[in-house]
């Protein structure tokens, strides 16, 4: 038997993992209902799209949103691509602990296989998401029911879409590659969770910009509506809403799904053998039945107060079926007792005492009540009729700085709670292992599948966010739907708002969750790595590396761990900093329009949309790629410069500041959203009050928090992770053995070091106001004059 680095006893020869009979006839299962989802999809769009349009004015309107996001996304594709390559050279480059070339290849191809997933989904979200906001915006002037059930289809197409090619991708490779499958699906994780992030950045950047600069001109400096079409960044705010919220979080939230799938898969071939590498896929499958049950069942009732009563209701009944599905799968399709179960070492497991199902059940039921419980505290704190924003809301009333004054104690109180209850769960499913770290890890891996099962509807949530506010949008510009039906729009927009927050939540958890497992994959493949290295057994440099992860005495772990921290700070910081910059230069092309063509003002001139739709687009492909190369290069730079120990430490740091800043970035800015909505919809004065002033000012800071550096940082964990899990062999393989050469491993390091600093410097350098050097001085003194 081999000694095992994470259990420090024995553990199962892998090649005694094997995949037939019934085992099989599961796998296949998973599939054909993953193909089911895919189906319901294609259903889905038939209806949506077969649902009135509206006017012609307002099918205008939707085709100009349509265009510049079709635009920007395919520029972004072209510029992902070049990545895309690179990365798949490094990956055929790096070795593998099992298999030969067979694995490292097909590692590879489901690498582009798992971006070409998280790619599609993202372009086919904001594909139907522009094509229904008009259709919402034209139900709403006859029915509020009408319109949600669009909205809310449109985004059950996506969740769908997630469910179904997250499920498939997982299968196939099970099928093919079977006891190597967990080493070949790293590969499809890394290429969704990359090119996620990617998505996740770039969007947000674009959609951010947009929206501070358009509210900053329109609503401050002209006091006009916000989406009024006299202001020439109004296209490219609704643009921006599709390959932000739509496209970037439907990637987002893909990659979430895959990823937690490799580290259960990962962690259940070592920890229940074949079952292992079965039930992982089977709580999914239930997950996909009940997300076509919660999308078709989501509907308003009369009585209902706003649609996140219906939403609520929705989720609860959906969460309930796929727990009640989970239990009886687990006792139907696992032994009672270990010995049941093939190709396990009892023990290599410390001979556990609690039974497969037991540790099934509750750690599928702990992921299912996690999810609900962070639907419960985001909506507690995003929701307008909650005390939390409508005190946030109440402080406008002694200007801006106490608006954002509130905002973040906010969020910081948030953060809290929801880390909480996010590390509680964790800990509770670890609890299960009895003592054996593989079967603990295991189980925070099948909690993370248990939180799977709902993410059909929450992607569903996440998408009614962006196609409500388009349709305000729209609605607003074409001046064709008023009275009743403008305020359904304006009711179903403040429930986007806090849908989103709550699928921000909940993907910040998967990733802890997914980190948490990764963690696990990682260590014991250092330990694999280190007998593959021909040691014999755990050398003592690797040992005692591994045991200085959870000894931050050790001063190169006590360093990664800071860096791992610090890297969560730096990447917010890009990302913020380049909404500032992008949105500083549409501040001046609004400004220039307005002041050289006076006419816009009384309608008889036509803004140029064109213009800030291209200064976005323009600024988010070039913002992207640093944060990008910090992502994939740190861990690089902390692996091969400080080694193994290190680079778990760095994970450390990473997982628990990144949980916290990306909640509190999200609930922050999802706050001071709803603050601000409140205060048009009539208190503390109304629109165009000092009040509404404020919250503009609030909620212009919280833009680029909840939606485009918050949000990342979920992608931004899992690429660190992944890249860690690829490159560990290589970091031992370079530290100890017959391949030992520290002069190659420091030479690797400073390499990478040296790409970050440039970029970095790159970064830096760009002008406040992208455009001309010292605009903001000729545009102040323009204005002067």
């Amino acid at each position: 038997m081999d000694t095992n680095l994470a259990t420090g006893g024995e553990t199962l020869s892998l090649s005694s993992v094997s995949l037939t009979g019934t085992n099989l006839v599961y796998v296949v299962i998973a599939a054909v209902i993953a193909l089911v989802a895919l189906g319901f999809a294609a259903g889905l769009v038939k209806l949506v799209l077969a649902t009135d349009r509206g006017t012609t004015k307002m099918q205008e309107i939707a085709g100009a949103v349509q265009e510049g996001a079709s635009a920007y996304l395919g520029r972004q594709f072209r510029t992902l691509g070049i990545f895309v390559i690179v990365a798949l050279l490094l990956l055929l480059a790096l070795p593998v602990n099992e298999g030969g070339w067979e694995v490292r290849i097909g590692r590879s191809a489901f690498f582009v296989v798992g971006a070409i997933f998280s790619s599609f989904i993202g372009w086919a979200g904001m594909s139907l998401a522009t094509r229904a906001n008009v259709r919402v915006a034209s139900a709403a002037r006859s029915s509020r029911e009408g319109a949600m059930q669009i909205a809310f289809r449109t985004g059950g197409v996506v969740g769908f879409m997630t469910v179904g090619l997250g499920l498939l991708g997982a299968g196939v490779v099970v099928l093919i590659f079977r006891d190597k499958a967990p080493t070949v699906l790293e590969g499809f994780g890394f290429g969704a969770a990359l090119l996620a992030m990617f998505m996740r950045v770039g969007g947000g950047i674009f959609t951010k910009a947009a929206d501070v600069g358009a509210d900053l001109v329109g609503k401050v400096e002209q006091g006009i509506p916000e989406d009024d079409p006299r202001n020439a960044a109004t296209i490219a705010d609704n643009v921006g809403d599709n390959v932000g919220d739509c496209a970037g979080m439907a990637a987002d939230l893909f990659e979430s799904y895959a990823v937690m799938l490799v580290a259960a898969l990962i962690l259940g071939r070592t920890a229940f053998g074949s079952e292992g590498l079965v039930f992982p896929l089977i709580v999914p499958a239930i997950g996909v039945v009940t997300a076509i049950i919660g999308v078709f069942i989501t509907r308003l009732r009369p009585s209902d107060r706003s649609g996140m009563a219906a939403i609520n209701r929705a989720f609860f009944i959906s969460a309930g079926i796929s727990a009640v599905l989970c239990v009886v799968a687990a006792l139907v399709y696992l032994p009672s007792k270990f010995s049941g179960l093939h190709g396990v070492s009892l023990a290599a497991l410390g001979h556990p005492t609690r039974s497969p199902q037991v540790i099934a059940i509750v750690a599928v039921l702990i992921g299912i009540v996690l999810a609900a419980l962070i639907q419960l505290l985001t909506g507690y704190f995003t929701d307008t009729i909650r005390r939390p924003v409508k005190d946030v809301a109440k402080t406008s009333l002694t200007g801006p700085a106490t608006v954002v004054l509130s905002g973040v104690s906010l969020g910081f109180e948030s953060a809290v709670y929801s880390a909480i209850l996010i590390a509680a769960a964790v800990y509770g499913a670890f609890l299960l292992g009895g003592g054996s770290i593989v079967l603990s890890l295991f189980a925070v891996a099948l909690a993370g599948t248990g939180l799977l099962t709902t993410v059909g509807v929450i992607v569903a949530m996440d998408t009614f966010g962006p196609i409500s506010d388009n349709a305000q949008g729209i609605a607003e510009m074409s001046g064709e739907v008023e009275g009743e039906g403008a305020q359904i729009l304006t009711e179903l927009d403040a429930v986007g708002n806090t849908t989103k927050a709550i699928t921000k939540g909940i993907a910040i958890a998967t990733a802890v969750l997914a980190a948490t497992a990764l963690f696990g994959s990682f260590t014991d493949t250092v330990g694999s790595a280190a007998l593959k290295a021909g040691t014999g057994g755990l050398s003592d440099l690797v040992k005692q590396q591994y045991d200085g992860i959870l000894n931050v005495a050790n001063p190169s772990n006590l360093v990664g761990l800071i860096i791992g921290a610090s890297v969560v700070f730096l990447f917010s910081m890009l990302a913020i900093n380049a909404v500032s910059r992008s949105a500083g230069a549409v501040v001046f092309e609004v400004r220039r329009q307005f002041r050289e063509f006076p006419g816009i003002m009384d309608g008889s001139q036509r803004p140029e949309y064109g213009k800030v739709v291209d200064i976005c687009t323009r600024d988010a492909q070039r913002e992207l790629i640093t944060p990008g190369i910090l992502a994939v290069f740190a861990p690089i730079v902390v692996g091969f410069g400080l080694g193994v120990g290190a680079l778990g430490a760095y994970l450390a740091g990473a997982i628990a500041t990144g949980i916290l800043m990306a909640i509190f970035l999200a609930n922050s800015g999802g706050a001071w959203d709803n603050a601000k909505k409140l205060v048009e919809d009539g208190v503390y004065g109304g629109k165009g009050s000092e009040a509404h002033e404020a919250t503009i000012i609030g909620d212009t800071i919280g833009d680029p928090f909840k939606d485009t550096a918050g949000p990342a940082i979920n992608p931004l964990i899992k690429v660190m992770n992944l890249v860690s899990l690829l490159i560990a062999p290589a970091v031992v393989m370079f530290s100890i053995g017959a391949s030992k050469n520290t002069g190659v491993r420091i030479a690797i390091a400073l390499v990478a070091l040296a790409i970050i600093v440039a970029a970095l410097v790159v970064a830096k350098r760009r002008p406040i106001a992208v455009g001309e050097e010292n605009g903001a001085e000729k545009e102040a003194a323009q204005a002067s004059a």
